[in-house]
């Protein structure tokens, strides 16, 4: 029987707010604490999968490049953890479309490999639930875990080898006054990549052994304030946590950070503009670009702000994004809600 399966899905990349910095286990992709993070509406990546017995082998295209072999079979090992699983071994075709900047630091990865589970899921009629699919996606990226929930999502460190016991959920639909400010410092493909700079810090930066107890108070602060609704809670938990990651790798021998002059003038001006008033608080992830969480209230008054320092193309407004969906066709118009 000449059968076909295909699917076409969107998925919204996520920021973390309590940070994932460090693998316990490289196979299964097991994080070494619990992570929390927001959904945003603004960056995404659109995946359309093909498995058809009229294909000659694996392909993959990404921003309308086909891809080297090297990279093919990265993702192709990923693609057999559901070919597996489902008993389907037809050749496949990926196309995928990044509208997030690849490997800047603006987690371009928890889209792509959400959006590409979500898809998988739904051509091979899997009918994982989120939270099992979490386990799957998880194994191409780790922050993709949230990246298959809307809103407020968190993703659980689980325990010992077992992969199961590492999922995520939606905690807060975050349909509330909420948002965030992107500021792309630099929008280029970062010099350390993030696996690698986390297995360096892991390894050299004396700093490290203390940051699961403090991701752990953290979280449990976190969560609490989110319950409250209380958004300056949650940017003062942010920021503090986010500075703390940071400084392991500043510990890590040799020494590294993904610190640029411009990142400073951002997070001065969020200071500044707190000083005046205003809720903003600020988070980095392995990369220079300066993510600020504050009421969506009051979010173009802060982007007027950053406007004496920074050009509005590099300015990214979002509300909380939604969980993956499935669409008509690649590149479709995001619908804003």
């Amino acid at each position: 029987m000449n059968h076909q399966y295909h699917s076409i899905y969107r998925a919204h990349t996520n920021i973390a707010l309590i940070k994932y910095w460090g693998k316990r286990d490289q196979e299964l992709y097991l994080p070494m604490t619990s992570s929390l993070s927001l959904t945003l509406e603004s960056l995404y990546t659109d995946t359309k999968v093909l498995f058809s017995p009229n294909l000659k082998n694996d392909t993959f295209t990404l921003n309308y490049q086909k891809q080297s072999q090297e990279e093919t079979k990265k993702i192709i090992r990923f693609v057999d953890l559901f070919r597996k699983e489902s008993g389907i071994h037809l050749p496949v075709s990926i196309e995928s479309i990044n509208h997030v900047p690849t490997a800047a630091g603006l987690a371009s990865s928890a889209s792509a490999f959400a959006a590409l589970s979500a898809a998988i899921n739904d051509a091979l009629q899997l009918n994982f639930s989120s939270e099992k699919l979490s386990t799957f996606s998880r194994q191409g990226s780790g922050s993709s875990t949230r990246s298959l929930f809307g809103g407020l999502a968190m993703w659980h460190r689980g325990y010992g080898h077992h992969s199961d016991s590492s999922y995520a959920e939606e905690i807060d639909s975050a349909d509330w006054d909420i948002g965030m400010l992107i500021v792309v410092i630099n929008s280029q493909q970062k010099k350390i990549s993030s696996r690698i700079g986390m297995q360096h810090t892991i390894e050299s930066s004396p700093f490290y052994e203390l940051w699961p107890r403090e991701v752990e108070q953290d979280l449990d602060q976190m969560l609490q304030a989110i319950k409250q609704r209380d958004i300056d809670a949650m940017g003062r938990i942010a920021e503090h946590n986010a500075m703390k990651m940071h400084a392991t790798m500043l510990a890590a021998n040799p020494s590294f950070n993904y610190f640029e002059p411009k990142t400073l003038v951002a997070i001065n001006k969020v200071q500044q503009m707190r000083d005046q008033g205003l809720s903003c608080y600020y988070t980095m992830d392995a990369g220079p670009n300066v993510k600020i969480l504050c009421p969506f209230s009051q979010i173009e008054q802060i982007k007027k702000i950053l406007m004496e320092d920074f050009n509005e193309d590099q300015l990214i407004i979002s509300l909380p994004g939604r969980a993956p969906y499935s669409i008509d066709s690649l590149g479709q118009p995001l619908e804003t809600r």
